[in-house]
């Protein structure tokens, strides 16, 4: 794994993630420009989750990796680390689920039926924003079970075209499904998960390469990164239009060009110094979990005030409001996981 003296510059991105997640279920330009807020949000926005991936291939894949075939204290160190990330994810996704349930029983979405419920928990998450938990947890054991039978090289290919594969599902999906035998792999694939933005086709690319930048073997200056992030992310924009102008869209989590930006992201974010306050992986992975919870307040709030005009139809006051609302309510949550936890240290 690359030595580092921090990693500052990881940590202050989660916020800008976090808040780009946000905008994602808010469309902030909406009111403005329909191109400018696919351009921002369904574009550059869907830099968030690729990141976060990329954060625990760095930090949880890759120490398991490295230490396969070494001693057995560094071994049990990197699975016990491994497990507990997954117990810990599983958990949040429990709990995340238990707060989200009322909701769902009041907008009448719970009568799904047992293969609905299976499908909601595995893959389409059980609230809209739910997905990212089991689609990380579901590609991590995805790539541990790799890294014991394949080559890196082999994982590389593997993972690649994986995404190959949920990229026709996604941003290509209506070009390629005019292929007969495609439309029907695909609606099959559509029976399991609603989408192939998920745990199998979607996450172990950015998984993996998280695990490969941690090795420091692609290591590049910053400028050499800033140079790449800003071309490959002009091309992503360039795709996006493309593919959304001539309607080939079934959703529009998964660009070609994705990849590339993700790894000149990772590698500037890798080359800069800076620091950051210790609450703000709780935070930001707070502002995740109850920005919905803010969406509805905020709603709440502008229908008894009567001022939804304002508050929820002008789409960057309502963005910025539902930001605000989330902040309090998350620095809250962090503040009280940080007091918990020491609670429990002692």
């Amino acid at each position: 794994m690359r030595q580092r003296k921090n990693y500052g510059a990881i940590d202050d991105f989660r916020l800008i993630a976090a808040f780009l997640i946000v905008a994602i279920h808010t469309s902030p330009l909406e009111s403005f420009s329909e191109t400018a807020d696919f351009l921002v949000t369904y574009c550059i926005g869907r830099i968030a989750v690729p990141f976060f991936l990329m954060v625990t291939g760095y930090f949880v894949l890759a120490p398991y990796q490295k230490s396969m075939g070494r001693n057995s204290r560094q071994a049990e160190h990197a699975s016990q680390k491994l497990r507990k990330f997954l117990q810990k994810t599983a958990v949040l996704y429990g709990a995340a689920t238990c707060i989200y349930l009322p909701v769902k029983i009041y907008a009448k979405q719970c009568n799904i039926g047992l293969g609905g419920w299976l499908k909601e928990i595995f893959f389409d998450g059980t609230f809209y924003h739910l997905w990212y938990l089991p689609a990380v947890i579901l590609g991590c054991l995805l790539l541990v079970g790799m890294m014991h039978l394949l080559s890196p090289v082999a994982i590389a290919a593997v993972t690649v075209l994986l995404y190959l594969i949920g990229t026709g599902g996604d941003s290509y999906y209506q070009l390629v499904s005019q292929i007969p035998a495609l439309k029907m792999m695909y609606q099959g694939i559509f029976t399991i998960s609603s989408y192939t933005r998920n745990g199998i086709f979607f996450a172990p690319v950015f998984l993996w390469l998280g695990v490969l930048l941690a090795n420091g073997k692609a290591e590049l200056e910053v400028r050499k990164a800033a140079a790449g992030l800003s071309i490959s992310m002009a091309g992503m924009l360039a795709e996006g239009m493309l593919t959304w102008a001539l309607e080939w869209q079934k959703h529009n989590s998964m660009y070609l060009m994705l990849i590339p930006v993700m790894f000149f992201l990772f590698e500037l974010l890798l080359g800069l110094e800076g620091s950051s306050a210790s609450i703000v992986r709780d935070l930001s992975m707070c502002i995740y979990i109850i920005h919905p919870v803010s969406i509805i307040l905020v709603r709440g709030l502008a229908g008894a005030v009567k001022m939804t005009d304002l508050l929820v139809e002008q789409s960057l006051a309502h963005y910025l409001l539902v930001c605000l609302v989330t902040l309090i309510l998350s620095f809250g949550a962090a503040e009280g996981m940080k007091f918990v936890k020491n609670k429990m240290q002692r």
